[in-house]
Formats: structure tokens, C-alpha cells, sequence
């Protein structure tokens, strides 16, 4: 288990992969009534 080990997270952040051990960050798209809300503050 290091940094040669795939299936491990040092692995994966070594090896620059992404898994169930190391999900990615999922980039959340603001919602209607958010950008409503944004637009209003102007």
C-alpha cells in the first residue's frame, strides 16, 4: 500500500487518476433561483 498501489489514494494522487477511493470534486451549476437572486443584487 503506497504509492505504487493503484487501488490505494497515495497511489491514485500519484498516479494522477481518479476512483471510488479519490472521487473528483463535482463543479455544481447554480440553480435558477440562485442566478435570480445574483441578478437581483446588481
Amino acid at each position: 500500500m503506497g504509492k505504487g498501489d493503484k487501488k490505494s489514494k497515495k497511489g491514485k494522487i500519484f498516479s494522477g487518476s481518479f476512483g471510488a477511493k479519490r472521487p473528483r470534486k463535482i463543479k455544481r451549476r447554480p440553480t435558477v433561483e440562485e442566478k435570480i437572486s445574483i441578478k437581483k443584487k446588481k
